[in-house]
């Protein structure tokens, strides 16, 4: 297997995963950004969307540290009141690179899982 076959063989069920296979996939942690996570909020309220598993999702604040664009700003807010109605964490923008707390908070476990990093609403992975 290739190691994206060997990467979704080991958070599934399938011993085997080949092209073509469809395979339901088991995520260590759903993260959105400061500038995608909007847009993610706004696609699970427009479509009555819940939240699964609020201890494997997270909202993480980096692409704007400082929040001094209005947009990100905007945004961020957005994402802060949404996590706060469902008890989402916020890695704020004082906690550092997302990417990077993925690592250090024990998120994911790179040694024998991976990450899968969207600005996507409409891509699930569960």
């Amino acid at each position: 297997m290739t190691i994206i076959e060997k990467i979704l063989s080991g958070h599934s069920d399938k011993k085997l995963v080949k092209p073509g296979d469809i395979v339901d996939v088991e995520i260590d942690a759903r993260v959105a950004r400061d500038f995608g996570g909007a847009n993610v909020v706004k696609n699970i309220r427009d479509n009555n969307l819940g939240i699964e598993n609020v201890k494997k999702t997270f909202f993480t604040f980096d692409c704007n540290p400082t929040g001094s664009d209005q947009k990100y700003a905007t945004n961020q807010h957005i994402c802060r009141v949404f996590a706060r109605d469902y008890g989402i964490k916020v890695y704020d923008i004082n906690s550092g690179i997302g990417t990077h707390l993925l690592i250090e908070e024990d998120m994911v476990i790179l040694s024998s899982r991976d990450s899968l990093f969207t600005s996507s609403p409409y891509i699930s992975t569960e």
